[in-house]
């Protein structure tokens, strides 16, 4: 990529090009709703990172 060029992504709400950039205030949403839409989305839960199934916390105590 030459330095003249402009990296784009995909909102990832709503799909719409994004110039990746320090003026791209809301970047990588295109809009600051956009990005308060994805956030509500993590706080209700719809996206989560997984955790491996095979993994015990540390004190976990499944008799308790």
């Amino acid at each position: 990529m030459s330095a003249t060029e402009k990296r784009t992504v995909k909102c990832p709400t709503c799909g719409l090009p994004v110039t990746w950039e320090a003026s791209s205030r809301w970047r990588p949403f295109c809009s600051e709703r956009c990005r308060l839409i994805d956030l509500g989305e993590w706080f209700d839960e719809e996206h989560r990172i997984p955790m491996p199934t095979d993994v015990v916390p540390d004190g976990f105590d499944p008799e308790r």
